[in-house]
């Protein structure tokens, strides 16, 4: 019997990463499972997973809830690799090959999965600050509006950020919101 009549489950599948052309992610997916049903491979590629994020942007004041791309550039495929599987994902375009030593894809293992699902699937969002510490920024809102202050500290997990400004001629911390300031 040979490999393609053989029904596979898919508890013999791998994990294994491949490398897809950064930017293109979702449309190398997308074309990979196109391919997978037309070519009828559903019996050894199980699934693909672009390991993502939810994050807290801010733009022009404006909080705004995205995505992220975990590893850039890369996709999670659970397949069982053979000749014939391998040959499919590595010719499906946007896909530029398979992570591993030399020519042989390197499965990873159900730990590390699980350990980037459990990453990607975190409650909170994160916030993504346009600031430095360090920087010159202009506080936009609150009863210091109009001052001009150095970022002392950020707070990423919460949005907020330490500002020291002078008042009376002495240096005071004041504890923002990434709304309440703006780069110089």
């Amino acid at each position: 019997m040979s490999d393609i009549d053989e029904k596979k489950d898919v508890s013999a599948g791998k994990w294994y990463v491949v490398h897809a052309q950064s930017g293109f992610e979702a449309k190398a997916k997308e074309g990979l499972e196109q391919r997978i049903k037309t070519l009828g491979y559903t019996d050894r590629i199980f699934d693909i997973v672009i390991p993502m994020r939810n994050v807290m942007t801010i733009k022009k004041g404006q909080k705004k809830q995205g995505k992220e791309k975990v590893f850039p550039g890369y996709l999670l495929i659970k397949m069982v690799l053979d000749d014939d599987s391998w040959l499919v994902v590595r010719t499906t375009q946007g896909i530029t090959g398979f992570v591993g030593s030399g020519n042989k894809p390197t499965p990873i293992t159900e730990k590390e999965v699980e350990a980037i699902k459990r990453f990607v699937e975190q409650e909170q969002p994160k916030f993504k600050a346009k600031f430095s510490v360090n920087e010159a920024v202009k506080i936009t809102d609150g009863p210091f509006s109009d001052f001009i202050g150095t970022i002392e500290s950020i707070d990423d997990t919460k949005g907020r950020v330490n500002v020291l400004v002078s008042i009376f001629g002495r240096e005071t911390p004041v504890e923002l919101d990434f709304l309440q300031v703006a780069k110089l």
